[in-house]
């Protein structure tokens, strides 16, 4: 039998590293783009103030990277320290695109990085934009590789179980590396961080200005960061409705649980704006749907259906049967491998081996399953509805936000109102929502694949490794005092920054002044002040 308590206690301690890594990834993500953007209107124009931002959120973005590549070392650990048997069970498949990821992370990204800080005065302007831009490419590749590596836990193709190993293995890496549900969660978390990144610099931005300190640093950031926003916030909402169409054909359990959709609808299938899910009674009180949209969404069709939580039920169920089937030809075959009718059976039933797997949690060989437990493990399928319908609810409200946000930041900048001052403080109180929406979509993602960790394939409690309780609380308590103390040391290192502003030792508040002569507009007599 499983212990599910170490089971229970090793998704706490992946999902606390997880997260907390997380809040590092998508401004790292964002900020590389930006930096090559004003470094390259540095780079065009030669004006001086635009080399000033690329240094000031340059440091920024390196205290952020530094925490993010520090936290992701853990993850790394963990899937050897606490899912030994995950790692065994997908090492073939999962290990390529993790060992790119790692090569790219702490290798390409690390040197670029380093060419960013300390190569100002050792290349030319050229060569220097260059490697920032190379920054910015490689630092989205790191991310791509370890979205193939996740993806391929959603839908896991190119690959087949291999019943003399007991292993995953590749049968088609082009597979693997173009999943289209890879595909489509890269694409979404990239233009999420580039939201985050902009958001960063507008909040800062308005700080600035709403002091009265460096207006003209302030005002160009705030130009950058709204055209990029926008560009991001809208890509968001796109890319985000391709996850959801990825979603009917590779976890349609998913996709019914974050709509609380009980029963099959009449195509095309109506979205639930708001209402209240009711797991005892398997109904969602005072719904307010909109026709048509997710069947819209979901198929792009009028004519297909979005299948509801309890028939995916019953398909689990028959699954389910199916599964122990599976399980009783591959036990046939550990014994006598030359068993042809035990072959044969294995090879018609194998693709539901992982939901005969599920019953391990009731009994220890599925074979001896009651009715009961068949069922009980079908129903186990269902993620935590409550929490799939309102994480996905505030996670699409605050892109929905985004949008209208970085909308009105551009018009003002377009109209040259960067100060107006209500709109400052709207920016200002904004900056955590970036982050709130990406940690609610990793929870989307990997909350609502369970029971698996493989989807179809392999049910997560059977991942772990050969620990005790005690032992996971005692590295969860370590890791919750060791973040703690990296939160702090990075939020005083970015205050820090901030607070000293771009020109701390160049003058204080005032921006360095041109030793050449002012300009003149174009009247011929009135000179322009300086920034």
């Amino acid at each position: 039998m499983i212990d599910m308590e170490v089971a229970d206690l090793s998704r706490w301690q992946f999902a606390l590293t997880a997260m907390y890594h997380f809040l590092f990834v998508p401004l790292t993500l964002g900020l590389a783009f930006m930096l090559a953007i004003m470094e390259s209107v540095y780079v065009m124009t030669g004006r001086q103030v635009w080399k000033d931002m690329t240094k000031f959120w340059g440091a920024l973005f390196g205290i952020n990277f530094a925490l993010g590549v520090s936290t992701g070392i853990t993850m790394e650990f963990q899937f050897g320290m606490n899912w030994s048997y995950y790692s065994h069970y997908v090492g073939d498949v999962f290990g390529a695109p993790l060992a790119i990821e790692g090569l790219m992370a702490f290798f390409l990204e690390a040197t670029l990085v380093g060419l960013f800080f300390f190569g100002w005065d050792r290349m030319s302007k050229q060569v220097h934009l260059a490697v920032t831009w190379f920054m910015a490419i490689g630092t989205n590749l790191s991310a791509l590789w370890i979205l193939i590596a996740n993806g391929w836990m959603q839908n896991p193709v190119g690959s087949e179980f291999n019943p003399e190993t007991m292993r995953m293995e590749v049968v088609d890496f082009m597979a693997v590396l173009f999943n289209p549900v890879a595909q489509a969660k890269f694409v979404h978390t990239v233009a999420a961080g580039y939201v985050t990144g902009a958001l960063f610099v507008l909040a800062i931005s308005a700080w600035f200005l709403l002091q009265r300190r460096h207006r003209g640093f302030a005002k160009r950031s705030m130009t950058v960061a709204a055209a990029f926003g926008l560009m991001g916030s809208l890509s968001v909402v796109v890319l985000g409705d391709e996850s959801g169409y990825a979603l009917t054909h590779n976890q349609r359990m998913k996709l019914a649980a974050l709509e609380a959709m009980w029963e099959t609808h009449e195509a095309p299938a109506p979205l639930t704006l708001v209402g209240f899910p009711d797991v005892e009674n398997q109904t969602t009180h005072f719904a307010v749907d909109v026709p048509w949209v997710l069947g819209l969404i979901a198929t792009r069709s009028l004519d297909q259906e979005v299948q509801g939580i309890l028939p995916l039920v019953a398909i689990a169920e028959t699954r389910v049967e199916n599964g122990i089937r599976a399980y009783d030809a591959l036990q046939r075959l550990r014994a006598d491998e030359n068993d042809i009718e035990a072959r044969t059976q294995f090879e018609e039933t194998k693709f539901d081996l992982g939901y005969g797997l599920l019953l391990q949690r009731y009994i220890a060989d599925p074979r001896d399953a009651t009715p009961d437990q068949i069922r009980q493990a079908a129903f186990d399928t269902i993620p935590d509805v409550p929490v799939m319908f309102w994480s996905f609810r505030f996670m699409a409200g605050i892109g929905l936000y985004m949008i209208l946000l970085f909308g009105t930041a551009f018009v003002l900048c377009t109209m040259r109102k960067h100060e107006t001052r209500w709109f400052l403080w709207v920016a200002l109180f904004s900056l955590p929502l970036p982050w709130v929406a990406a940690e609610l979509g990793w929870l989307l993602a990997e909350y609502g694949r369970q029971p698996w960790i493989i989807e179809g394939m392999l049910p997560t409690f059977l991942g772990v490794s050969s620990l005790n309780a005690t032992q996971i609380w005692m590295t969860i308590a370590g890791f919750t005092a060791l973040y703690g103390a990296l939160a702090v040391v990075e939020v005083m290192l970015m205050l820090h920054f901030i607070r000293k502003g771009p020109y701390a030792g160049k003058g204080g508040d005032v921006a360095r002044r041109p030793t050449h002569k002012p300009a003149i507009a174009d009247d011929g007599m009135t000179p322009i002040p300086a920034e």
